[in-house]
């Protein structure tokens, strides 16, 4: 099995591909492929041509949840491919997708929301003849040794929700709790790799959380960390639990932001740069 990064912030070694602001991974193996998150545009299929690497095999599709830059490729995936993957999203989705960013700086009253969610809805999703499996439970195999979690609890009191981050509810705007968020666990010899989309619950939160549901040692991770809005105290502290943890992957993306990424990269053995166009091997 292989893991491919097919859009990230940073780019890699590959000049010829291109980045930005949105995740997508490409999960190949030699009886299925899933494509998990999609991006904010078509860049990632671009990527993936320059790549070689053929999306029209591609399973199943995930997404992680319903923000701009992790569901917007989707369309562009119709829109190039004749194939429809099966899609898999949480039960929470579309009713909790309704996506606003509070910024609190703007000068004007009526600016200071903006639409962060998809551009996609279930009618589209009907029209276009997508198969949709919604997640419920807390784990969720979908093939054999390929899991998808969800249903995060709180362990760990300082990673908070981001009062910016809005959801608007009938006709009000409520912080968003992201019980949309779901991720995948990959079983290898050593334990999960786990993959990420934002972590918006909380990245350790959900490492704990996964633990108990699956009783599987967690071998490593991937994606986004979401830290980037992070106290430094945080950031410290999220640090000293993942050295307790013994992870022996560590290859925070996207969200994770550059004092995280930082500190990661220097305090965490085995740190693995993940950037557009980097690939790893499961044995």
């Amino acid at each position: 099995m292989r893991i491919i990064t097919l859009i990230e912030n940073s780019l890699g070694d590959n000049k010829n591909l291109i980045c930005e602001h949105g995740l997508s991974f490409f999960i190949q193996s030699s009886e299925f492929n899933i494509l998990f998150d999609t991006g904010k545009s078509e860049n990632f299929i671009k990527n993936a041509h320059n790549m070689n690497i053929d999306l029209n095999k591609t399973n199943y599709i995930i997404i992680s949840h319903a923000h701009y830059d992790h569901g917007n490729g989707l369309k562009s995936f119709t829109q190039n491919f004749t194939i429809r993957p099966k899609i898999i999203l949480s039960e929470y989705f579309f009713l909790n997708g309704k996506k606003y960013y509070y910024n609190k700086n703007s000068a004007e009253n009526d600016k200071k929301l903006h639409y962060i969610g998809v551009n996609f809805d279930e009618k589209f999703l009907k029209e276009n003849s997508f198969k949709v499996q919604y997640i419920t439970l807390d784990e969720t195999e979908i093939e054999k040794g390929i899991y998808v979690f969800t249903n995060f609890k709180s362990y760990y009191d300082f990673e908070k929700l981001n009062p910016n981050m809005k959801v608007k509810t009938n006709e009000s705007f409520e912080t968003d709790t992201f019980k949309d968020e779901i991720c995948i666990g990959i079983d290898t010899p050593k334990g999960l790799l786990i993959l990420l989309g934002c972590s918006h619950p909380g990245i350790l939160n959900m490492i704990k959380s996964i633990e108990f549901k699956s009783n599987k040692n967690i071998f490593g991770i991937i994606g986004g960390t979401h830290l980037m809005e992070a106290s430094e105290n945080r950031i410290e502290k999220t640090v000293v639990e993942f050295k307790k943890m013994n992870i022996k992957i560590l290859g925070p993306s996207h969200c994770t932001g550059a004092s995280a990424y930082s500190k990661l990269k220097n305090s965490c053995d085995n740190f693995f740069v993940n950037s557009t166009g980097s690939s790893l091997s499961i044995p």
